[in-house]
């Protein structure tokens, strides 16, 4: 059963507020939409890129019946907290992963990811976390926001890496659900985070590619695309 259905099984519909991501696919907020609902955008964790458990009790109003969690990049929401905000305010609280991939491919995830996490200098890795499982290895490009991250970005593809920018534009920026909320942290994290190769197919020279090419920092000059 899809969100929408979910939504409105539990007698989620119009004249609702639904509290959901800015940062991440537009699937969640079109999922509310067709629900009949209003989708109202939380502020992330800035470890986890999931929704923020004091962000979402800050949203919450007299029409809020709903809260969509969705993990990030193989990394758990904080959903004990989530449940208890949900619980305080009689919030029915959903949550979406990413398809998970076989364990076996998730331990080779893990040991690429262990040996970044050990090589690479000069970008912000990201915190494991209990069972993160790497569907996407999302680094932080120091600097000035998107212009550098997109000319780090730009130089580590010339030099063969399939690096690629998990969330180009937060949903609360799209047209259809543009909305005038201070969300710093879904902000900040759009503009700087890189998400780099941790496939189970990659070879040892492929990892070391990669190291070279994001220690090198080199040849920053024209923006991503």
């Amino acid at each position: 059963m899809g969100t929408a259905a979910m939504l409105r099984a539990a007698g989620v519909g119009l004249g609702d507020e639904v509290v959901v991501p800015a940062f991440g696919n537009v699937e969640v907020a079109e999922a509310v939409a067709m629900a009949g609902a209003l989708p109202v955008f939380a502020d992330i964790d800035p470890s986890t890129y999931c929704l923020d458990p004091a962000a979402v009790e800050a949203a919450v109003t007299a029409r809020t019946a709903a809260v969509v969690v969705v993990h990030r990049f193989g990394r758990l929401a904080d959903i004990a907290r989530l449940h208890a905000v949900g619980q305080r305010h009689g919030l029915l609280v959903l949550e979406q992963g990413e398809s998970e991939a076989p364990y076996d491919e998730i331990a080779q995830r893990r040991e690429r990811a262990a040996y970044l996490d050990m090589k690479l200098r000069g970008v912000r890795t990201p915190d494991d976390g209990d069972g993160h499982t790497y569907q996407q290895y999302v680094v932080r490009v120091p600097g000035n926001g998107r212009p550098d991250r997109d000319a780090f970005a730009r130089a580590v593809r010339a030099k063969g890496v399939g690096c690629r920018v998990p969330v180009k534009t937060p949903v609360h920026r799209l047209p259809e659900f543009r909305h005038c909320v201070s969300l710093p942290e879904t902000e900040r994290a759009a503009d700087e985070t890189l998400a780099l190769p941790v496939d189970a197919s990659l070879t040892k020279r492929d990892m070391q590619r990669i190291v070279s090419a994001c220690n090198a920092l080199g040849g920053l000059l024209q923006p991503a695309f």
